[in-house]
């Protein structure tokens, strides 16, 4: 077996499913032709690059960062009993590897060139060498990256949720989105890329210097991923396997069977603790102070008043926070307890009380996010309504995570990480945020983030409580989406294996 036939194999099976190469085009039009103006306008107010030029010619990089470090992680972790398994019949490691490598070099190609065409799209006009070697760096980059995470966190809750922190904390405290310059900020993959692909002014480096830590960054993270995917295919292990109990259908047994499952991956619930502290956290200390205008009610009447971006970032970055990490475990969870619910179904477990013992758990998790997210911005800032503060937080917590729930079952694990990424993106961190629109679009207001942000808001900034009709469409939308996911999930559900064999039985004629 030659290494270009494995490539192709590779490639194939990533290319096998049609929404995987939808996302390709997705994704980059969401970053290059939809997002890019409200992130120029979010660079304004961070003190970043502030230009629509220059943040344009980095969200293909961003784009290919992103599709590309989600499908490598995909391809090493689904595929790693598949790998292991050829190394142990006498297929070299080393050429596995490669061929792993070379699959992501050439989908780290594609989506490169699929997000500078989007650039070229949007502006109509040519770009420079520094965007395509830009955006090829960050391809590389991220491919490392993926990989890595890959090769050494094999749940995909886990794996993702990692991949998110690394990408948005890159991403959005670098140097094209905020003028914070701390030496950790500096640490990060991509940020001498950026310095160097938009040639911005810094006393800490040379245009020279960038480059040479472009390549550095580059080449090292596809040594290190070269290495860990060696170390994962070379050596068998037989570890411990865990075995998924067989439970009665009584619903509280069912809900102690899935929280059971959870206590089983720890680093998820140590990301759940520490993305929310390091956004928030960072969002209030990277924030220059200024003047926003924010649209609010007070006792029944619309005003615009001023705010200091500065003390309020941290307060309206805890929605987009828990929303982004409810969907993913909303997804994740649906998706990994597939296997186990439809065996208990089988068994009698009852499909309506799996399905809703499912999506308590799934409520529980988005309410512990939006529990640590309030804990956090509690320490920087005093909203005007705690109560109503929370509310409104809970409300996008438990929306998303529903949300993430029906994502599964129609996108899958790969394009449903997007999906579930891009959709509180775009609704929560783009349409609804108050430092973006002093007042949301009318458009907006049909979004499921809408209801929860303007309740959240309402309590965030002012003394008082005048978002009933808010607080009405949120709670309308958590009530359809439940109802909704209950019954998607519980028809994918097999019925009892004795209720369908009775079934079978033909009905006899009493005695004459």
């Amino acid at each position: 077996m030659s290494d270009l036939l494995l490539v192709r194999r590779f490639t194939a099976d990533y290319l096998r499913n049609g929404v995987n190469l939808l996302v390709l085009v997705l994704v980059p039009a969401v970053f290059v032709v939809v997002a890019a103006p409200a992130l120029a306008d979010a660079s304004a107010i961070l003190g970043g690059a502030g230009s629509s030029t220059a943040v344009e010619a980095i969200t293909p990089g961003w784009a290919a960062g992103f599709l590309i470090a989600i499908a490598m992680y995909f391809q090493v972790s689904i595929a790693r009993s598949t790998d292991v398994r050829l190394a142990q019949s006498g297929y070299p490691p080393w050429r596995i590897v490669t061929a792993r490598i070379g699959t992501g070099l050439l989908i780290a190609t594609g989506v490169s060139v699929v997000a500078v065409l989007a650039l070229i799209l949007r502006t109509g006009t040519g770009i420079t060498d520094r965007t395509v070697a830009g955006t090829a760096a960050f391809a590389v980059i991220y491919l490392g990256i993926g990989t890595a995470v890959g090769a050494t966190v094999p749940t995909a809750i886990n794996g993702t949720v990692l991949i998110l922190f690394i990408w948005i904390l890159d991403v959005f405290f670098g140097p094209s989105m905020s003028a914070a310059q701390q030496v950790p900020l500096r640490l990060m993959p991509t940020h001498l890329t950026t310095m160097w692909a938009l040639d911005l002014p810094t006393d800490h480096a040379t245009p020279l210097s960038n480059l040479v830590g472009m390549a550095t960054w580059a080449a090292l993270s596809l040594a290190v991923a070269t290495v860990l995917l060696l170390r994962m295919v070379g050596p068998v292990r037989h570890g411990s396997t865990l075995r998924r109990t067989v439970v009665t259908g009584r619903f509280a047994a069912d809900l102690r069977a899935g929280l059971l499952g959870l206590a089983r991956t720890p680093l998820l619930w140590g990301l759940l603790v520490v993305v929310p502290v390091v956004f928030i956290t960072l969002a209030r200390a990277v924030t220059p102070s200024g003047t926003t205008f924010v649209a609010v009610l007070e006792h029944g009447r619309s005003e615009l008043r001023s705010y200091d971006p500065a003390q309020i970032h941290g307060a309206v970055m805890a929605p987009i926070a828990v929303a982004s990490l409810a969907a993913l475990v909303g997804l994740f969870l649906a998706l990994d307890d597939r296997a186990g619910d439809r065996r208990l179904a089988l068994a009698g477990g009852g499909r309506f009380l799996i399905v809703a013992s499912r999506l308590l758990i799934i409520i529980m998790a988005a309410l512990g996010v939006t529990a640590v997210a309030l804990a956090v911005t509690g320490a920087q800032f005093t909203p005007g309504r705690w109560l109503v503060y929370a509310l409104g937080n809970g409300l996008v917590a438990v929306t998303y995570g529903l949300i993430g729930v029906l994502i599964g079952p129609l996108f899958g694990r790969v394009a449903g990480v997007f999906v579930a990424f891009l959709a509180p993106f775009l609704d929560i961190g783009i349409s609804q945020s108050p430092m973006l629109h002093a007042q949301p679009d009318r458009w907006a207001e049909y979004l499921p983030g809408y209801g929860g942000v303007r309740v959240a808001v309402d309590g965030a900034l002012t003394t008082g409580f005048d978002q009933a009709a808010a607080l009405a469409a949120a709670t309308a939308w958590v009530a359809v989406l439940a109802a909704l996911t209950l019954y998607v999930v519980s028809r994918q559900l097999p019925h009892a294996a004795g209720t369908r064999a009775a079934s079978a039985v033909p009905a006899q004629l009493p005695p004459a």
